[in-house]
């Protein structure tokens, strides 16, 4: 096992693409990491940069105690498993995952006997020799995680690998990664555009744009507290309710209504100034009668999400969201009413978070820089 730690990491191909820029990131030994972003973000370009297979341009790579930044791939002790496999079709199984041990000139039957570890490791007992076409997605995500296992690296990583995978086996898949990860206790870097993933999986997420780190904290930090605008709009399997206010008279006028200015935020705001207001839908209640302090609208759209319902409330243009139990029944038009709950406003001015920290205990101002540090 091995921690990560990486300084000023910078990658710029050709025509002056910059996928990544001055990235600093520490993992820490044993710690299940996220990389988390949309599209085009740098998340893969970081992960092949610690793997080896992109140079980087600047900056430095350190994989426990070794600086790896010029290392060839296969003397940097780090196991990858990518979105396709990659498996070889001719091989069976039972070769496929013994191949690592044969480049590094191992005797075959010390290959074998490793190979035959991993395969009852991950289940895959009675499917020795059977070629990588007669297997099923979440059985070749498993060859290709004993593969990467056998060479017992200090570091995996995992490359979208179960973005393959059907609804029903990613679920299964999900929670079988993150129990053999635990078992293992290998320092595992994973990269997704799927928060659902990084939320359930990780330990630690860092959430990426444009080559950058706009936060990084636990699952609950990033959900509950976005340091940033961008982190609030992308993170949540609902988009949260983002709706321009002012500060005024000690509220925050927003839609109409006056909703109270967060406890941490007071000192950080004055009279008159342009905020944004974000209240997950998940923390907003919803009624069909007037409430003090509610922001009314008409219902303009109702998702039924199996175990609740996503309301849609139009507010005079804006649109307001909120989380409603089973069973929950209106019309389309019909007038309702949306409030947060207590605690659960948050501001943000210039596209930062008002407060004294990004969530994940450090100044906001890491936050607007790219969450360096």
């Amino acid at each position: 096992m091995a921690a990560i730690t990486i300084r000023e990491l910078t990658k710029v191909y050709p025509g002056g693409v910059r996928a990544l820029d001055a990235l600093d990131l520490d993992v820490a030994d044993g710690e299940f990491f996220a990389l988390l972003g949309p599209s085009g973000c740098g998340k893969t370009t970081l992960l092949r940069t610690l793997a080896g297979l992109e140079t980087a341009t600047g900056g430095t790579i350190v994989l426990g105690d070794r600086d790896v930044t010029r290392l060839q791939p296969g003397r940097r002790d780090v196991g990858m498993v990518f979105q396709d496999y990659a498996l070889f079709p001719h091989m069976t199984v039972l070769d496929n995952i013994a191949y690592p041990l044969r480049i590094k000139k191992q005797s075959r039957a010390v290959r074998y006997r490793h190979a035959a570890e991993a395969i009852k490791e991950l289940g895959l007992q009675g499917m020795e020799r059977r070629r990588p076409g007669e297997l099923s997605g979440g059985q070749q995500q498993r060859v290709a995680l004993a593969r990467a296992v056998v060479a017992n690296p200090g570091i995996f990583l995992l490359d979208e690998p179960l973005s393959n995978l059907d609804a029903r086996l990613r679920l299964e898949a999900r929670t079988f990664l993150k129990e053999f990860q635990h078992r293992l206790g290998v320092t595992t870097v994973f990269v997704t555009h799927d928060q659902a993933e990084a939320l359930a999986l990780a330990d630690r997420i860092a959430v990426m744009e444009a080559g950058r780190v706009r936060q990084i904290g636990s699952p609950a930090e990033v959900f509950r507290r976005p340091a940033n605008l961008f982190v609030a709009s992308f993170i949540g399997s609902t988009p949260m309710n983002l709706l321009p206010g002012t500060i005024q008279g000690g509220s925050v006028a927003v839609c109409g209504v006056g909703l109270p200015i967060p406890d941490e935020a007071r000192a950080q705001v004055r009279d008159g100034q342009e905020v944004v207001c974000g209240v997950r839908p998940e923390y907003m209640e919803f009624s069909t009668e007037p409430v003090d302090g509610a922001i009314g609208g008409r219902v303009s759209v109702v998702e039924n999400l199996g175990g609740s319902s996503l309301v849609t409330l139009d507010v005079d243009g804006e649109s307001v969201r909120v989380v409603v139990g089973e069973g929950f029944e209106t019309q389309f038009h019909a007038e309702g009413w949306a409030s947060p709950r207590t605690g659960r406003v948050l501001l943000y001015h210039d596209g930062e978070l008002v407060t004294g920290g990004d969530g994940a205990g450090r100044p906001a101002s890491l936050a607007k820089d790219g969450g360096r540090g």
